[in-house]
């Protein structure tokens, strides 16, 4: 984003203030600096903005846990939920590779260890701006001949043309955005407006305005009347990203607009229409927002007549390979550097990778290797200088099977628990490990569920099929625990 004055816009999160006024007055001479020290100044930062600032430099080790790097991991995520276009660089002393590369696969460019020289940094920031996402510019912004990406595009030539809603779902990263924008390409409305309003990224004390608009003097600041989105965006298409982070209470209003057209601006009582065809998107597991009282189930089947699953990248084959050489390309030719080329074994190694962060994290991945490895040869040990390994092997899969002597010393173990307890359980023994492992992988993973997932060895759906089942069980017991020491209490008495 650039202000007003000409300069870019940018955002410094730090929780030491000199470090902080330090970097505001180094880069201030080229850009227009925000500053915030925790996670929440942050967010409520990005929220008060009607534009997002084009580049986010952060620490990791934030309040209430500066020594730990998972504030600035949860930051990552949501500036990314917030601002999807704003590049992130950390700049952090949490620097271990492990840190560095969790940061990048979850959405950020580039990490610097601290100290950093600052004039390294300012041309660092100016390298990471200069390289401009250009995925839309392409075809239907969907690149690749994989099956699932075969079926997604059917999927969206065959809706397009429906007034209907469509309810885009995938993880973090996957390329919702683009299927959104790609339903109105290929629709009759492509001559309309196509507006985009990303839910999270505003207070939610502002949505409703936002929306539906306002009168003057409908609330404090409301100097004039104000259309909505719903209003702007007239017979195109309106796309609410994150809609799952829609407001409870608002969300009847919403219904209504789905059911008949019919809106109010904040402050008036004359009914205004809208024909806006409406696609929204989510990371969520909106069925269980339902089931936990979250999301309206009436308003869940409004925006879900049709449905659109975004495949991960992980599942998308050679796809991985084209995508990056599409970066490759579009990145060599804006920074005017010879290409990087990988070596088979390269290559091989890529399509094994399971990509946490999806195609937004392969795109970080072309832009750091077109600026380290412009015209040379990218080996195996190059690539996976840029891949979050974390604690995983090569060969992404599930774990091995148990040897016969691991499996020995498991039954040494079941035999001293079943003979030492007078009360044992298999299916309560099973269930506590289950819920130990799920626990496990959810710290390993900072509560990404989808890396969660891959660490368990099963899919996104079916962990949290698992969860909500635990979730049953632990309830049931703890009646049926407090119904006996009920029955107990009243046998004394």
């Amino acid at each position: 984003m650039t202000a007003s004055n000409g300069k870019t816009e940018l955002l410094i999160v730090d929780d030491d203030p000199l470090i902080a006024d330090a970097l505001g007055y180094f880069l201030g001479r080229d850009y227009l600096v925000s500053t915030a020290s925790t996670r929440a100044e942050a967010v409520a930062l990005l929220r008060s903005r009607k534009k997002s600032p084009a580049l986010a430099l952060i620490d990791l080790g934030l309040p209430p846990t500066p020594h730990q790097p998972d504030e600035g991991f949860a930051l990552i995520a949501d500036i990314l939920a917030h601002a999807p276009d704003t590049r992130i660089v950390v700049l952090s002393g949490q620097s271990d590779e492990l840190n560095a590369r969790h940061a990048r696969a979850l959405g950020a460019t580039e990490f610097v260890a601290k100290p950093a020289d600052p004039e390294y940094l300012r041309k660092l920031i100016h390298r990471v701006l200069s390289f401009r996402d250009t995925s839309t510019d392409v075809n239907d912004g969907l690149i690749g001949e994989s099956a699932p990406l075969q079926k997604l595009r059917a999927q969206l030539r065959q809706f397009a043309h429906s007034p209907f809603p469509v309810l885009i779902e995938g993880e973090s990263g996957s390329g919702k955005e683009l299927a959104a924008a790609a339903l109105h390409r290929l629709s009759e409305r492509v001559s309309k407006p196509y507006l985009a309003l990303n839910c999270a990224a505003i207070s939610p004390n502002l949505v409703e305005a936002t929306l539906f608009g306002h009168s003057k003097g409908a609330f404090t600041g409301a100097n004039g009347p104000r259309a909505g989105y719903f209003e702007d965006a007239s017979d195109g298409t309106l796309f609410l990203d994150e809609i799952g982070e829609l407001p409870l209470d608002l969300q009847p209003k919403l219904l209504r607009v789905l059911e008949n057209g019919e809106f109010q601006r904040i402050g008036e009582t004359a009914t205004r229409h809208s024909s806006a065809r409406i696609v929204t998107a989510t990371n969520r597991d909106l069925k269980k927002e339902v089931r936990e009282g979250r999301f309206r189930a009436d308003l869940y089947h409004r925006l879900s007549v049709f449905t659109v699953a975004i495949p991960p990248l992980r599942d998308l084959g050679d796809d991985a390979v084209r995508l990056l050489e599409h970066f490759r390309a579009v990145y060599t030719a804006q920074a005017d550097l010879p290409p990087f080329r990988l070596t088979e074994a390269a290559k091989k190694r890529l399509l094994i990778y399971p990509f946490p962060g999806n195609v937004r994290e392969l795109r970080n991945i072309a832009i750091r290797l077109t600026a380290k490895c412009a015209g040379k040869q990218v080996d195996v040990s190059d690539l996976e200088a840029e891949l979050d390994l974390g604690n995983h092997s090569p060969a992404v899969g599930l774990p091995p099977v148990p040897t016969p002597a691991s499996l020995a010393e498991l039954v040494s173990i079941a035999l001293n628990d079943i003979q030492s307890r007078h009360d044992f359980n298999l299916d309560a023994t099973l269930h506590l490990w289950e819920q130990a492992y799920i626990e496990a992988a959810q710290q390993l993973a900072h509560d990404n569920m989808s890396q969660a997932a891959r660490l368990l060895g099963v899919n996104r759906t079916t962990l949290y099929n698992r969860i909500d089942t635990l979730a049953r069980e632990n309830e049931v017991s703890m009646k049926a625990n407090a119904g006996l020491n009920g029955v107990k209490r009243s046998g004394r008495n």
